[in-house]
């Protein structure tokens, strides 16, 4: 059954909410296809190219990445095409061509400054809509390059191709396509509405979060909520619900994001994991409110506090 009028609605506010899933770049993907794609491009004084580097994208202040001319980064430099722009903004019309351009270590320091290079978990709030979605673009992009320089059936090099879009074994042509991988992330309450949060082993004591996990193969996004929120915290959930996704690069994640309830019929006990997971607290929201520094939130770029937040009501203070 197609989704009532309010629902769409409150997805798509919902969506507007996550800083990594804005955009408003047109991907342009038969382009992809040409083969004299970069020569061209890098010909036309209009493109525009993002600087990557380390996971990293080339900064202009902490609220605008630094676009450059083509002649502004080094030739032997590996090119993604990202697509074209919809809108207007600063510098750059309607239709302005972009690559990404990743860079070594030497390489970046040709271009910039250490201080340049910014993190996108740090600054994606402050980015417009077309920035943040271009540097979420580039970046996955560029971590896929990276993980994949190798072929995994005969070990041998592999090369870009169609437009960074694919790499591609060098004897026979063989295509291996970006992979994302899928993890649930979910807002646990009880029959008090109150949320559960958990504090992860690798984290500070007194940080907490949403659960999460990665979907294994072979089974749906309402099968892996239940797996994992019982897995790390001994309790069963029911009725997911689902409220959007945001992309998460870091280095490859889709942020699958979640509403589910205690099952009033069987609601298992609550015992962290001791692997993962370390503590467990249910929260109203009086005492989410009122924890103050005995409790770290996560960062206003994560899809995690979009979901602690729309339970809450209201933004809640770092």
């Amino acid at each position: 059954m197609p989704a009532l009028p309010s629902e769409r609605d409150a997805q798509s506010s919902f969506t507007s909410k996550l800083p990594l899933s804005r955009h408003q770049v047109d991907r342009d993907y038969l382009t992809r296809e040409r083969d004299d794609l970069f020569s061209e491009l890098l010909a036309d004084e209009a493109t525009r190219i993002l600087p990557v580097w380390q996971g990293r994208a080339l900064f202009h202040t902490e609220t605008q990445l630094r676009l450059v001319a083509p002649d502004e980064v080094p030739a032997e430099a590996e090119l993604i095409y990202l697509g074209r722009s919809v809108v207007s903004e600063g510098q750059e019309p309607a239709g302005t061509p972009f690559l990404a351009a990743i860079l070594t270590d030497e390489q970046a320091e040709q271009v910039a400054s250490a201080d340049d290079w910014g993190n996108l978990r740090m600054f994606a709030t402050g980015l417009s809509a077309r920035d943040a979605g271009l540097a979420t673009e580039a970046i996955a992009v560029a971590n896929w390059h990276a993980s994949h320089r190798y072929s995994p059936r005969t070990g041998r090099p592999l090369r870009s191709a169609k437009g960074g879009w694919v790499r591609q074994e060098q004897e026979d042509g063989h295509e291996i396509f970006p992979r994302t991988d899928p993890a649930i992330i979910v807002g646990v309450t009880d029959a008090d509405d109150r949320l559960l949060l958990g504090s992860n082993a690798m984290w500070d004591t007194n940080r907490y979060s949403l659960l999460a996990g990665f979907v294994e193969p072979g089974e749906s996004l309402e099968q892996a909520v239940e797996r994992e929120i019982f897995e790390e915290s001994g309790i069963h959930v029911t009725n997911p619900v689902y409220l959007g996704s945001q992309p998460w690069p870091f280095p490859a994640s889709l942020m699958i994001g979640f509403r589910a309830t205690v099952d009033a019929t069987d609601p298992g006990s609550l015992t962290p994991d001791g692997a993962e997971i370390v503590d467990l607290r249910w929260f109203t929201r009086e005492e989410l409110a009122s924890a103050g520094d005995t409790v770290i939130l996560p960062g206003r770029s994560s899809i995690a506090r979009a979901i602690i937040e729309d339970w809450y009501g209201a933004e809640l203070e770092d």
